[in-house]
């Protein structure tokens, strides 16, 4: 397995949890999102994502795009460990709180949306930094009182981290990256700080990816 990606991609993150998480092996080639005009607008890596976006995960001469496809190929080709629960109503609320990263956090805190606020509205890093604090945060609230109505767990959906934690670690480095206050999440702080123990999450981690800067 090759994935092709970047060190602070939150969706390249994800995948490396989950591959760390099923234990299976894979190398990385690094896309700088912002060297060289963004590596990923190349013709060579558009060849490849069409989107110029990463990840891209590279599998046997398959070639797969998107994280959330990618995780859900990862989980139904290698089911063990099983990143999400085995009820249709447990997987629906795993898949939720999931798509309010993936469909309502992650798209306006992208990158391609932040250089757009300074090129097209002049927003340098204050304004930018405003823009994620309250995107993430509003999401991230959300999140929090999903979890609210659920038993207490160690994590999100249980006992062993799954698929819910998958999403959340990348947009928590996210979070701490744009200054979010975090103090009103306090069971999210907890999956956080129980998953950063964790090798398969640590080693994710983007500070400990070969492109790190």
């Amino acid at each position: 397995m090759t994935l092709h990606g970047y060190f602070r991609s939150s969706s390249s993150y994800r995948c490396r949890i989950a591959l760390n998480l099923k234990g299976l092996a894979y190398e990385q080639v690094a896309v700088h999102l912002v060297k060289d005009g963004g590596q990923q607008k190349s013709p060579a890596y558009k060849a490849l994502n069409p989107q110029g976006l990463v990840p891209t995960l590279e599998v046997d001469g398959l070639v797969l795009t998107q994280s959330p496809a990618i995780l859900e190929w990862l989980e139904e080709t290698h089911p063990e460990p099983a990143l999400l629960p085995t009820g249709a109503a447990d997987r629906a609320a795993v898949r939720a709180f999931c798509a309010v990263i993936a469909c309502e956090i992650h798209p306006l805190q992208n990158l391609r949306v932040l250089q757009y606020l300074d090129t097209a509205f002049g927003q340098g890093a204050e304004g930018k930094e405003i823009w994620c604090q309250r995107w993430i945060g509003d999401g991230l609230a959300a999140c929090e009182a999903l979890l609210a109505k659920r038993p207490a767990s160690r994590y999100a959906f249980g006992e062993a981290p799954g698929m819910a934690e998958v999403y959340l670690l990348p947009q928590i480095f996210a979070a701490r990256r744009f200054k979010v206050d975090l103090s009103a999440m306090p069971r999210l702080s907890a999956i956080a700080e129980a998953c950063e123990a964790l090798p398969a999450f640590a080693e994710a981690h983007p500070s400990r990816q070969p492109d790190a800067e």
